[in-house]
């Protein structure tokens, strides 16, 4: 079986500066880590090759310094791993994000189950992973917190919804989105580490992908414009009061009556 997991790196602080004019996240010089949701991934496609034989790889969209987080999932036991790297690519959105890391699926290869995390710390959308299922034409599976049983030609998950649990059987190739509660993620080995060290990626431009457009990537390719993004700001006010219950009663009302919360 072949499996593959959509890996992303992202801020490893929440300091991060926002270009005023596109209004996309600095991310240059700052600290960076896997993505959280993706190790969750990561180990059920690990469980799922140990159970199954195969292979399993990686793929991840982003500046060189990306492909820090494909050496780390070599230590953790991930096959092969590839990286879409292109300044044609930057400051892409939801959609075009989704549709360039599809079109880097297809260029290394035809894989029976895709696998990525629920969403990522940085964005927070969720949505990723099922737009790349669309691209490329195959069933997806959101919020699986369970891999109840893995057949030859279909998987059979429990999908942990806003009030049941729904329990679906899903045909190859498919794409699943997992909750963080799956498995517990193993930790990278560095005796995997030492042995992986010189393993080649994979790296994806855009003169690789099979279309050439350049308005379907990057901001070109972006319908989502971000009109104004900021930090939230911080209220830091307060007011002692002392006196009696009766007296501090009849401040507190006033309090609310002035903020017209009443």
């Amino acid at each position: 079986m072949n499996i593959l997991v959509c890996i992303k790196q992202v801020p490893g602080t929440n300091k991060v500066e926002v270009d005023p004019v596109t209004g996309v996240l600095k991310r240059n010089g700052v600290e960076s880590k896997m993505n959280p949701y993706d190790l969750y991934a990561i180990e059920t496609a690990l469980r799922i090759r140990d159970q199954r034989g195969g292979t399993v790889s990686v793929i991840t969209m982003g500046p060189g310094q990306a492909s820090s987080v494909i050496r780390e999932a070599f230590a953790m036991g991930v096959d092969n791993g590839a990286l879409i790297s292109d300044r044609k690519f930057g400051g892409a959105d939801v959609l075009a994000t989704s549709y360039t890391i599809a079109q880097g699926i297809k260029k290394i290869g035809n894989f029976d189950l895709i696998l990525c995390g629920k969403q990522t710390t940085d964005g927070d959308t969720a949505q990723v992973g099922p737009e790349v299922a669309e691209w490329l034409d195959i069933p997806s599976m959101s919020n699986v917190s369970k891999i109840v049983e893995v057949l030859d030609e279909a998987v059979v998950v429990e999908m942990d919804m806003s009030h049941d649990i729904e329990i679906a059987k899903v045909q190859f190739p498919c794409l699943l989105a997992v909750e963080k509660d799956i498995f517990m993620p193993r930790l990278p080995s560095y005796t995997k580490k030492q042995a992986t060290k010189d393993r080649e990626i994979t790296v994806i431009t855009f003169d690789d992908l099979d279309d050439k457009n350049e308005k379907h990537y990057g901001l070109n390719g972006s319908p989502t414009q971000v009109q104004r993004i900021f930090p939230p700001s911080v209220n830091a006010h307060r007011e002692m009061w002392k006196g009696t219950g009766e007296e501090l009663t009849v401040k507190l009302l006033n309090k609310i009556k002035e903020l017209k919360f009443a």
